[in-house]
């Protein structure tokens, strides 16, 4: 369980994935139903702990309210500052089971707060109290998922250090169930054409509202069945499906994107060096295409205890 890169195969723990992903899904939806809007919807992620995922605070009424999944020993703690807490155990069971557990939870709480029905995201969503189709819980799968999601939060966070302009936090958006970190240039971008299955037009073109460049770690679906390191820019520029990013990362056409498998980074000798080449010769590649200015936008790679130097 301490691999910096555990082995994670989507289709030995896919209904276990599918099942933790609806569950952030309801975290992430009670942290949506009570926090301001915030810019390309930063309000709503999720992120990473020594031991799961957390909402962060939630400001809910007169109190304030945090969830914290616990990956390593399964289980969802509630806490408020009024001092009430509950837990919720992890294991097998029904989405409509755990819904249930969560509302009652909230009210021991004495926040009761109202979590929308509807997955986001996900094709032929089925709403959270009808799903009572029994789904598995693979205790192990799901600690390596958290040690391969620590490692790619350590390596996101290690490439924001270097850029000056706005970007955005690493963060675990849960509608699409991955680790995301945004670079943008300062200027508008056209407006996105929406129809993303599962997503409000608007919360979309809200999303893309400034030309980025993002890189993420995505653990796999049905429709694209394998973990992967992701990067691609919007709009994306002219040529930048035929740029010069090293092998083995590889351009999808279906998705738009650059990928490399999170395999290859797992077994590869120097895991870290090869990541740190995707993500910046994929960053580059769309800054360099798209007329970004990099001298003003970006800076040196952070280290610990050393302010960067102005000049």
């Amino acid at each position: 369980m301490r691999q910096a890169w555990p082995e994670l195969d989507w289709m030995q723990w896919r209904e276990t994935a599918q099942h933790l992903h609806l569950i952030t899904q309801m975290m992430g939806k009670a942290r949506l139903a009570c926090t301001p809007w915030l810019n390309h919807s930063w309000h709503i992620a999720l992120y990473p702990t020594a031991w799961g995922l957390t909402t962060g605070p939630i400001p809910a009424g007169g109190a304030t309210i945090q969830l914290d999944l616990d990956l390593l020993d399964g289980r969802l703690l509630l806490t408020s500052d009024t001092g009430r807490e509950a837990t919720i155990t992890l294991g097998p069971g029904s989405i409509a089971g755990f819904r249930a557990q969560l509302t009652a939870a909230l009210a021991t709480l004495g926040t009761p707060i109202h979590i929308t029905e509807l997955p986001s995201e996900l094709p032929d969503p089925v709403p959270f109290p009808g799903d009572t189709r029994e789904r598995p819980w693979d205790a192990d799968a799901v600690r390596r998922f958290h040690r391969a999601l620590l490692s790619a939060d350590r390596m996101l966070q290690q490439f924001r250090t270097g850029f000056l302009g706005k970007a955005s936090p690493v963060h675990f958006f849960w509608g699409s169930f991955d680790l995301a970190v945004t670079r943008f240039s300062g200027r508008a971008a056209p407006r996105h054409p929406g129809g993303v299955p599962g997503l409000p037009d608007d919360v979309t073109c809200e999303a893309y509202s400034h030309e980025e460049a993002s890189a993420g770690f995505w653990p796999g679906s049905d429709a694209f069945p394998k973990p992967v390191f992701y990067a691609y820019g919007y709009p994306a520029p002219p040529g930048y499906a035929e740029a010069a990013i090293p092998a083995p990362a590889y351009f999808s056409p279906d998705l738009g994107e650059w990928l490399l498998d999170y395999d290859e980074v797992r077994t590869a000798p120097d895991p870290e060096a090869m990541l740190t080449g995707f993500l910046q010769s994929t960053y580059e590649a769309a800054a360099d295409l798209g007329k970004w200015d990099r001298a003003a936008l970006e800076c040196a790679p952070g280290v610990p205890r050393r302010p960067r130097v102005v000049q």
